[in-house]
């Protein structure tokens, strides 16, 4: 499903894969000190097509359905720019 949606987002938005062999609070981590606006985890909820999108400004975290997602994310970025 992360290789889908790459595939499937980098062609609208700069997307950063990390595939690294880290632990999810590194990742998590490195996600916030490089300034990330927007974290997209496909996590343990994959398998029934939701994944978790955060904001970084201000820390909300919501499931979002992977179908869903490009029109959740177009309305996300409206109102951070």
């Amino acid at each position: 499903l992360a290789d889908q949606l790459y595939g499937q987002l980098q062609n609208k938005y700069d997307v950063l894969y990390d595939d690294r062999k880290e632990s999810a609070g590194v990742k998590f981590n490195d996600s916030d000190l490089i300034g990330l606006p927007v974290r997209v985890v496909v996590g343990k909820r994959a398998e029934e097509g939701i994944v978790e999108v955060k904001q970084r400004i201000n820390g909300l975290s919501e499931e979002v359905q992977i179908d869903e997602l490009e029109t959740y994310l177009q309305e996300l970025f409206k109102n951070i720019k």
